[in-house]
């Protein structure tokens, strides 16, 4: 069925473009110490958060789909909420309904790898924390419980550490209540449940958007091939690890746990099952590409094993990764980049490779490539493969060059721009260096301020949850925490339309939301929302 948008009733929109500039990981906090976002310099992001057209908007739990208000938001559910207009069940709330109802066990995909579990070894790979972001240790419990009920009698897990959704050296809690959680399922059965691997989420396994393969190649070695630093336990690994450097559980080097031999005790062979039980798509993907693709020429895989593959959701629905996954994920239609194209507004979307598929896949809600090739443009600026907070800066000047020559075109009604500065250095826990990327933030804003400007068009400020609002806690003797995960505050939404003269204003709900930026940005364009949409956060005259 066609889409279509009505114009707007009084408001046609200006001559020049409306620009969406998303702030990742900026959120709104008291301005204390740990906030990089207040003790930056930031005259330009001051002036619009403290204009007459500035709301917060809620960024995390169920206002952007997740299954509780005490659920950090992130990038994923961010930018689908923002693109789609609406709300819609996420990840985690997805595998929740399907776990209570038991649904999640009555799939094919299921069945299948029970079956190929009960003949060889079921092995489990994911993030190993109750972040509640990418995974979470409950679904892993659950998974392993109805596996071993059902006669699984051999599995291995495969454990990526957190310590960025959640604390930076939590990583022992977590195997902690795993190996109690293992031991007892052995006890009660006669089933051979072990960990078999392990490594941190930034060192192995888990990249996203083709930015260092060579991770996924130590990730894919070390789980299948049991290549690693051998120890006894994950606890042995995990405390010698500490021992000899101060590095946090995601940067912390892969393991393998060999038995009395010396031999590695969760090698992947032919007939065996993978089941990787994240549920957010963006870091799944690539370990996905390297276990099930028959063509494969990133890396040397070595013996490849034959396996069974599935994945707690299908991480990318157009390139059908993986083929087979357990939690349909949400079904996200009728996005506002697919109502723009169908009224023919020429769009671009911009962002480096960290943040690319934000602005793309999540904003188009889950759908890979163009929507319309003809009158979209996407721009990708490569990312420096260097830890964010030894360049804070990141490619925040690239960004902003490459979208003013866009805007100056004079070729696109709309744009999108993503800078990741906040997010990816806020992740890193570093204090000094998040500053450093805020005041590069509000350099960038000034410069896109300034063209808009110039051209008659609107810019509308704004993020998809909090991170460098948030950068240490303190213990009750005043020692600092390095705070390395997304936070719970509001995040800004600005306006800025110099030619406003009293033609509308800003009159956010109670419940006001990332979901409801669609509309408003429709209203801006000139055109009226759809009925179903969220409502505007403005009042017109």
């Amino acid at each position: 069925m066609a889409l279509s948008l009505n114009q707007h009733s009084t408001f046609s929109g200006r001559s020049g473009p409306v620009l969406v500039v998303v702030a990742d990981g900026v959120g709104i906090a008291d301005s204390t110490e740990s906030n990089a976002v207040a003790q930056a310099s930031t005259p330009t992001l001051d002036a619009l958060v403290d204009s007459p057209f500035s709301a917060q908007l809620a960024a995390h739990g169920t206002a952007v789909g997740l299954p509780t208000d005490e659920d950090m938001g992130n990038s994923e559910v961010g930018h689908n909420a923002i693109g789609a207009g609406r709300i819609f069940a996420q990840g985690a709330k997805l595998v929740n309904q399907a776990l209570e109802t038991g649904t999640i066990y009555d799939s094919n995909v299921w069945r299948d790898a029970v079956s190929h579990g009960q003949s060889g070894t079921m092995h489990f790979i994911g993030l190993h924390s109750d972040g509640n972001v990418h995974s979470h240790i409950d679904h892993l419990e659950q998974l392993i419980t109805q596996a071993v009920k059902e006669g699984v009698k051999r599995i291995r897990v495969h454990i990526l550490l957190d310590g960025r959704d959640t604390p930076p050296r939590s990583a022992l809690t977590y195997i902690d209540r795993t190996e109690a959680f293992l031991t007892s399922v052995s006890t009660a059965s006669d089933a051979d449940v072990r960990i078999g691997s392990g490594g941190g989420r930034m060192t192995i396994t888990m990249d996203r958007y083709e930015a260092d393969w060579e991770m996924v190649e130590r990730g894919y070695n070390c789980h299948t091939h049991g290549i690693g630093r051998p120890f006894t336990s994950a606890q042995d690994a995990v405390e010698t690890l500490y021992e000899e450097s101060d590095l946090g559980d995601q940067y912390l080097e892969q393991f393998v746990i060999v038995d009395e031999t010396g031999k590695p005790v969760g090698r992947i062979h032919d007939g065996d099952t993978v089941l990787v039980f994240n549920f957010r798509g963006d870091r799944a993907i690539e370990i996905s590409q390297a276990f099930e693709n028959e063509e494969f020429a990133v890396f040397d895989r070595g013996n490849h094993p034959n396996v069974f593959y599935a994945g707690m959701l299908q991480y990318d629905g157009d390139l059908l990764v993986p083929k087979n996954y357990l939690v349909d994920p949400p079904l996200i239609e009728r996005t506002m980049g697919e109502y723009l194209a169908e009224m023919g507004v020429p769009s671009f979307a911009i962002s480096e490779t960290q943040k690319f598929g934000h602005v793309t896949y999540f904003w188009n809600g889950n759908r890979s490539g163009y929507i319309d090739e003809e009158i979209e443009t996407y721009v990708e600026i490569p990312s420096d493969n260097v830890p964010f907070d030894e360049a804070p800066a990141m490619k925040a000047q690239e960004i902003t060059d490459a979208t003013i020559e866009l805007l100056r075109s004079g070729n696109f009604r709309y744009g999108r721009v993503n800078y990741a500065n906040g997010d990816m250095v806020g992740h890193t826990g570093n204090l000094e260096a998040a500053i450093t990327a805020m005041e590069t933030v509000d350099d960038c804003v000034r410069q896109l301020i300034k063209t808009v400007d110039e051209l008659g068009g609107i810019l509308i400020y704004t993020s998809d949850h909090g991170n460098a609002d948030k950068m240490f806690t303190e213990t009750s003797d005043g020692v600092r925490v390095p705070m390395t995960s997304h936070t719970l505050a509001p995040v800004p939404f600005v306006i800025y339309d110099p030619e406003n003269k009293n033609e509308y204003e800003l009159v956010p709900p109670t419940d006001a939301g990332l979901s409801h930026i669609a509309s408003t940005t429709l209203n801006l364009l000139g055109f009226q929302e759809p009925e179903d949409y969220q409502p505007s956060l403005l009042k017109f005259q």
